[in-house]
Order: C-alpha cells, then sequence, then structure tokens
C-alpha cells in the first residue's frame, strides 16, 4: 500500500514511468491528489484510534474527499484495497451512519456518499458500537460482583475497591453519553 500511495503522489501523468513492481496503476480519473491522500491519512489515525479497522478510515476519508457518490469498484480501486476490505469497511460505515447508499440512475450498482453531519456521526457511532458494550458492561459487573464472594478474604478488599470503580465509570459513561448526543 505505502508504494502505491508512493507511486501515485509521484503520478505525473497516465504515460509517466511504469509504477514499482508489484503495484497497480489508478485507471484515469481515479488518481488521488496530496490532499486527498492527506484527508484519507487523518481518517485513518482517527478510525484507528477508536479502534476500527483502517479500511472503514479509508474508504470514509475517499467518500468525504468526493462530491460524487462512488460505487464500490471505484472505492476498492482509487485505495487499492480488496473487495472484502471495501464490503466489510462499507457496511461498518452503513451501520453506524457514516455513509449513505445513492442510486444512479441507469447503473444497477450502489454507490455510497459521506454523512457529513458531526451529530449524525457520533450519534450513529455511539448507538452501534458504544452502547453495546456499555450495555454488557453492567451484565459483566453484576458477575463479578457474585464472583467477589469466592475470593480469598486477603483479596477481596482490593476486588471489592476495584469493582466500585468500574460501577463508577460505567455510570458515569452512561451518564455522559446523552449529553454528548445532545450537545452535538
Amino acid at each position: 500500500m505505502f508504494l502505491y500511495v508512493i507511486y501515485l503522489v509521484s503520478k505525473v501523468s497516465p504515460q509517466s514511468t511504469p509504477p514499482p513492481e508489484g503495484v497497480v496503476p489508478a485507471p484515469p480519473g481515479l488518481v488521488l491528489d496530496e490532499w486527498e491522500l492527506t484527508i484519507i491519512e487523518t481518517f485513518v489515525h482517527a478510525a484507528q484510534l477508536i479502534g476500527i479497522p483502517k479500511s472503514v478510515g479509508q474508504i470514509y476519508g475517499l467518500l468525504f474527499c468526493r462530491e460524487e457518490p462512488l460505487s464500490m469498484d471505484s472505492i476498492m480501486t482509487a485505495l487499492g484495497i480488496s473487495k472484502g476490505s471495501a464490503s466489510m469497511g462499507l457496511k461498518t460505515l452503513r451501520q453506524i451512519g457514516a455513509v449513505k447508499t445513492v442510486f444512479i440512475i441507469g447503473d444497477r450498482r450502489d454507490h455510497y456518499s459521506a454523512e457529513l453531519r458531526l451529530r449524525k456521526l457520533v450519534s450513529g457511532f455511539i448507538s452501534d458500537q458504544v452502547q453495546p458494550h456499555l450495555n454488557g458492561g453492567k451484565e459483566r459487573l453484576e458477575h463479578l460482583e457474585t464472583l467477589l464472594k469466592d475470593l480469598p478474604e486477603e483479596r477481596r478488599s482490593v476486588a471489592e475497591q476495584r469493582l466500585g470503580y468500574l460501577q463508577s465509570w460505567l455510570g458515569k459513561t452512561t451518564t455522559l453519553l446523552p449529553i454528548i448526543r445532545k450537545l452535538l
């Protein structure tokens, strides 16, 4: 991928020198410029920061840059990613509401465009990624509480204290999420 990016950035024209070995050039019209590459890199870093696969950040970054909706084939070609990565990335982005499916007359393929409203992005991420973990967290904390009675006496007081921290963190997070949604 790194060689592919270097090739795209250095590409002057479609008739320039051949790409480095193992790099397939993008078809005309899908060459990414430095601005787009930098935007994509920004979204890749953001995705990795929150534990989302790199390809999800790449796809969202590309769609964010483009005014026109892109098909999955165009996304795969522009980013040099596999059909599996593109499919899973688009599925994830649709689930959290980060992309919209766009119908184009005369083309049977789905096309995608980026959701640009921060409120919609954060709300979708919270609903799809954070809320299920919080809901599961309540069950895990209840289970941990039942396990306390089986701990040796010398470990129980520290375990109870740590469980208290976890319960407090979960409570604060559960309280903050609706506030965050309203602020956006």
